[in-house]
């Protein structure tokens, strides 16, 4: 991977992309596969997919930018966080780095993204995987109101990852913890994450939920993954996904919460370069 900035491993290159300064990742060469992070407090596209650039890396040109209002891209005063505002970034970031149609993997709200992207911007889009996605409706669920109304302490984000986000809690170490409390209150990243979701919860999800009857028109190849645990987004949004997508396949992963990529990290990898390889 590139060298970064000031020897931080979440820092990469940075480009304008409607009218802000973009930090993303960029490793390896050949078919563009790009990687949508989630929503979580204090997320980059590093430490979201630390475990899967490096795997991809070695087929495809693998970027993994910082959508608006998260890690290291630019946040404006006054800036606004809508479906219509992140797409409409990502489309502008790929035009700046010159990746007119791409592979993409989206992570829970990354996936709201892919998937609103395959629909409005086909053209752009190949094949696509989406973990543990968001992007259709479903009731709140107690751990995405968690992770959403997220207030900044160390107790607060340890008790988020281990009730949450991982079904294995052993992976949740002090380390780990201490990382992402302190990625979390970083000058300007709770002032901008607590304005994206504030309560009632339940509307940004429909927010971010792209209807089901275009779902259904989509004839991308698609790979849908869950962890069969998952407390943030529901197993069964997958199911629906794999029901309305007709060009898709579903692997679900057992003893699995919201983190996948992390938890079964090295099948997933291969699951996904897999897909992406087949011809």
């Amino acid at each position: 991977m590139d060298v970064k900035r000031d020897g931080n491993p979440e820092i990469g290159k940075s480009v304008e992309a409607a009218g802000l300064s973009t930090n993303y990742l960029e490793s390896g060469s050949g078919v563009p596969v790009v990687l949508l992070h989630g929503s979580g407090p204090g997320v980059t596209g590093y430490a979201n997919w630390r475990a899967t650039i490096p795997a991809l890396a070695e087929h495809f040109r693998v970027i993994a930018p910082d959508a608006a209002g998260f890690g290291y891209t630019e946040r404006r005063q006054g800036q606004q966080y809508t479906l219509d505002a992140w797409l409409e970034h990502i489309t502008a970031f790929l035009d700046v780095v010159d990746v007119p149609k791409a592979h993409f993997v989206g992570n829970s709200f990354g996936g709201a993204l892919t998937i609103a992207l395959a629909d409005r911007h086909p053209e752009r889009v190949g094949k696509f995987v989406l973990m543990g996605a968001a992007g259709l409706k479903f009731d709140l669920t107690e751990g995405l109101d968690a992770v959403w109304g997220y207030e900044p302490s160390v107790e607060n984000m340890r008790h988020m990852m281990q009730e949450h986000f991982a079904f294995d809690k052993t992976l949740i170490k002090d380390d780990l913890v201490k990382s992402r409390y302190e990625a979390s209150v970083r000058p300007g990243f709770q002032e901008s994450f607590s304005a994206m979701f504030p309560a009632p919860r339940q509307r940004h999800i429909e927010a971010l939920a792209t209807p089901e009857e275009r779902i259904a028109l989509i004839e991308h190849e698609a790979l849908l993954v869950h962890g069969r645990d998952d407390k943030v987004v529901p197993m069964e949004t997958s199911l629906r996904y794999n029901r309305l997508l007709r060009n898709s396949n579903l692997h679900i992963f057992g003893n699995c919460g919201h983190w996948t990529q992390i938890e079964k990290k090295d099948e997933f990898n291969a699951l996904v370069r897999d897909f992406f390889l087949r011809e």
